[in-house]
């Protein structure tokens, strides 16, 4: 998509439109899924599946975890990741995508946490839960 904009001596220039082009959106495949698998890679390459639970929230998807887990550490060496929807078990059901994926500080995870609670009505049991004290946001790529 193309705009234009005038310039001060009268003339007018066509330039792209910029809003939003660094993220892509939220791919149909994993749109209203349940489950995602997350691929986090360890320092050897190898890639490590998980099944998680996530929310989406503005062409973002937002998941919680303990920062003990071996993911978290994962994600500390390297935050590439790779996505695809997935069964609870975790078996593949559609097309993986790369990603990307950033630790939130806690004042950004209250978005996060909301959307997860909307979403999954166990996320809002606290006992459940407890242990759960990192949250991260996947931007696809």
């Amino acid at each position: 998509m193309k705009r234009s904009l005038s310039l001060a001596n009268g003339s007018e220039i066509s330039c792209p439109t910029l809003y939003n082009s660094h993220m892509k959106p939220v791919p149909a495949e994993i749109h209203g899924q349940r489950y995602i698998s997350l691929a986090t890679f360890r320092k050897s390459g190898i890639a490590v599946y998980t099944p998680i639970w996530f929310a989406e929230y503005d062409n973002k998807l937002f998941f919680m975890t303990n920062s003990k887990l071996g993911k978290c550490k994962r994600l500390r060496n390297n935050p590439q990741v790779k996505i695809a929807p997935c069964t609870i078990r975790g078996k593949i059901t559609g097309p993986e995508f790369s990603a990307t994926a950033r630790k939130m500080s806690p004042q950004e995870a209250v978005r996060a946490r909301q959307a997860i609670n909307a979403k999954y009505w166990l996320a809002r049991l606290p006992f459940l839960w407890r242990n759960t004290d990192t949250y991260f946001e996947i931007t696809l790529q």
